[in-house]
């Protein structure tokens, strides 16, 4: 069988790039084999015989770990298969779905399932990159409707380097200072995802870098245009969910001189009901003139997109903002600290309608995450969880685990917070922070980075500073060339605005980004002003913050658990564990320590709830650890006696002979003269060979 390969091959960021069509997969709609390096996915897209019903556009994308791609047998101990997705795995997902997403035509009622695979992973080249590049040409050469193509690049900037790295492998910056850590996306024109996170970065760094990720970018469209003359199909003509034009016409009149009342109020409460009175008063009319139930949903779909009209005009000729504020404004802020005693960190902050309450809560090294995935295996010590109940937005629904807007969230703000973290040398508690979204109308992701670093510094934790984050909203003519950067959007601003744009950082630099849109896309000069834009808001914000609290406490709360460390030769390592774990678990029990957890490199990190009973183990793991020479002091008891001399432990699993003639000056005819059982005695090493341990009580004065 002839698989009747096509492989279309360039030199990207100096690797090889091949995108290949074959039969593989051959009944979906179009599949593509792209492979970066070693690194190789397999990306599908599939379009649906039918339209579904409903009010949106029906598209899936999914990623596909799998642990073979990196040679490695993952899982629990009875399940060795793939399970559930991975966070990571989620997180790339939403990566391609915001690029791939605005090039669709929203009317479009045809389900889409994009489908990456991973096949292959060298644990150099960049997976995200790969796949979103695999996935618009599989799109791209489909007889599925799409207006793309599309690609994305990764840019790393490091510390004090002026460069900016394009596609590096991971070699080149894992074990290095990074400023930034990017991948910037869109079409050959325009931007239209970026996905950042930084160590206070510089904004003329970042701008930098949008810059030059449009021109690469523009190059691998093109790349993927000379692939679509030769293999990609003719597209599929389909239904569009168009309105009937007498709806059209209605909807128009009886909302004319009515809208603008009910949407221009400066309450989020006083508004819904306004427009909520509105819709259901156009609803009732159309009923009375008999339109069928079809028509009458379509109806609600044309009340948006007028909401959409107006706020677009009013901004764009007006700078009239639904709530009356000026384009540049944030809402009122409140911020507040320790609000709950058992817990180890607390924070409330509220900006507008939008409330966080940040829990912190330290714990032991032993309790850091596990994690393994194709492209990472290791431990996490700090965790950001962010949780959205129904009630936040006064809703009735179920209280499911978190879905993948849930985990995209919290990994944007812990995200914004990382690298304000300090070294596990310097605070070697793991750390876990929880955002609880009370209330939300606009951009909890950000708020919980407010609350988020408020309530590690009511915990204590030495962070690098303060972070405050905010939602931009941008707003564009039909043309695409006028348009109107918002601080601090809301509710129709958020829905129906073109662009959500989140920034963090401190007073000192950026720490996250993220950018999508619902346009096709935004240059790099309207991300510019966008971001000098978030930086008055984030400086403005971090004023509120420094407010009720302006430092990380001096002192840990008398709730959370106290950690002693030391450094120990690894070698010893095995000493203070014992066979089976029996040093280390008597120094526990006779303690009362919760726990001791031991590094590779021969770091200790002993927990306790208090520090007197944490010493009391650092003492014990410090005399077994300890190198002792010929001539120091050591004291311990005696546990067991001999015919020729008395057997001391001197340190938990360490022990040495006195013997008859070192117990005192002059002869001694029995051990049990001098010493008994239980003696608590000093004593001097005065041998050390072949491990054994020679003391001596006699010599203690020479």
């Amino acid at each position: 069988m002839d698989l009747q390969r096509k492989q279309f091959k360039m030199e990207f960021a100096g690797k090889p790039l091949t995108l290949e069509v074959s039969r593989i997969a051959e009944q979906a709609n179009a599949a593509v084999i792209g492979t970066y390096g070693d690194t190789t996915v397999l990306a599908t897209a599939v379009m649906s015989k039918e339209d579904k019903d409903g009010d949106y556009f029906p598209l899936m994308v999914n990623y596909e770990e799998k642990f073979y791609a990196a040679g490695k047998i993952l899982g629990s101990r009875f399940m060795r298969r793939e399970g559930k997705s991975s966070d990571e795995a989620i997180l790339t997902g939403r990566i391609v779905d915001r690029t791939i997403r605005p090039l669709f035509n929203q009317a479009t009622r045809r389900e889409v399932q994009v489908v990456i695979t991973v096949l292959s992973f060298d644990g150099e080249n960049d997976l995200d990159f790969i796949s979103l590049l695999s996935s618009s040409a599989a799109l791209a050469i489909s007889s599925i409707p799409w207006n793309g193509p599309v690609a994305g690049v990764k840019i790393v900037k490091l510390k004090n380097d002026p460069a900016l790295l394009l596609n590096p492998k991971t070699s080149e910056f894992k074990d290095k200072e990074i400023e930034f850590e990017t991948l910037i996306a869109g079409t050959n024109s325009r931007i239209n995802m970026v996905e950042l996170g930084g160590d206070e970065a510089n904004e003329k760094d970042v701008v930098a870098a949008f810059e030059m990720a449009q021109k690469e970018i523009a190059s691998l469209v093109n790349f993927q245009k000379n692939m679509i003359k030769e293999t990609g199909k003719e597209k599929e003509k389909v239904d569009l969910a168009e309105p009937n034009q007498e709806i059209v016409k209605f909807v128009k009149e009886f909302l004319k001189n009515k809208l603008e009342s009910a949407l221009y109020t400066q309450t989020k409460v006083e508004r819904q009901e306004n427009l909520e009175s509105l819709k259901g008063k156009m609803k009732t009319a159309l009923a009375e003139k008999d339109y069928s139930e079809k028509d009458i949903a379509g109806a609600e779909t044309l009340f948006d997109k007028e909401i959409d009209e107006l706020l677009h005009e009013k901004i764009l000729a007006e700078e009239k903002r639904p709530d009356g504020r000026k384009l540049n404004q944030v809402r009122d802020l409140y911020a507040e600290v320790g609000l709950l005693k058992r817990v180890h960190g607390s924070a409330l902050f509220v900006r507008g309608n939008t409330q966080s309450l940040a829990l912190t809560t330290l714990g032991a090294p032993g309790d850091q995450q596990l994690v393994d995935t194709i492209e990472f295996s290791g431990k996490r010590r700090f965790m950001l969880h962010y949780n959205f109940p129904p009630f936040s937005t006064g809703e009735v629904g179920a209280m499911r685990g978190p879905g993948r807007r849930e985990i995209g969230h919290g990994a944007l703000a812990e995200k914004a917070l990382r690298a304000l973290i300090p070294t596990q040398d310097k605070f070697p508690y793991t750390i876990r922070l929880v955002s609880e979204i009370l209330s939300s109308n606009g951009s909890s992701s950000m708020a919980s980075v407010c609350a988020g670093s408020l309530s590690l510094m009511d915990a204590g934790v030495p962070i690098k500073g303060p972070a405050a984050g905010i939602a931009m909203g941008l707003i564009l003519d039909k043309k695409g060339e006028d348009f109107k950067v918002l601080t601090d959007i809301q509710g129709p601003e958020d829905h129906h605005g073109d662009m959500d744009f989140k920034a963090a950082g401190t007073k000192n630099g950026v720490t996250a980004i993220q950018m999508d849109v619902k346009i096709l896309g935004v240059t790099p000069e309207m991300l510019s002003k966008t971001l000098a834009q978030a930086k008055e808001a984030r400086l403005h914000i971090l004023e509120t913050i420094v407010k009720a609290l302006p430092e990380p406490r001096a002192e840990l709360s008398a709730f959370a658990p106290r950690i002693l460390s030391l450094q120990i030769n690894p070698e010893l390592i095995g000493e203070v564990i014992g066979p089976g774990g029996k040093v280390i678990n008597a120094i526990i029990e006779a303690t009362g320590v919760t726990s001791i957890d031991i590094e590779d490199d021969g770091r200790v990190f002993i927990t306790a709830t208090d520090k007197d009973t944490a010493q009391k183990a650092y003492d014990q793991v410090l005399g077994i650890a300890k190198e002792y020479k010929v001539g120091d002091i050591v004291e311990g008891t005696v546990i067991k006696i001999l015919e020729f001399g008395a057997i001391v432990e001197f340190s938990p699993g360490k022990d040495g002979m006195i013997h008859v003639s070192e117990l005192k000056d002059g002869y001694v005819k029995k051990v049990e003269d001098v010493l008994k059982l239980g003696d608590f005695v000093r004593a001097k090493i005065v041998k050390m060979e072949n491990g054994k341990v020679g003391l001596s009580i006699k010599q203690l004065s020479k």
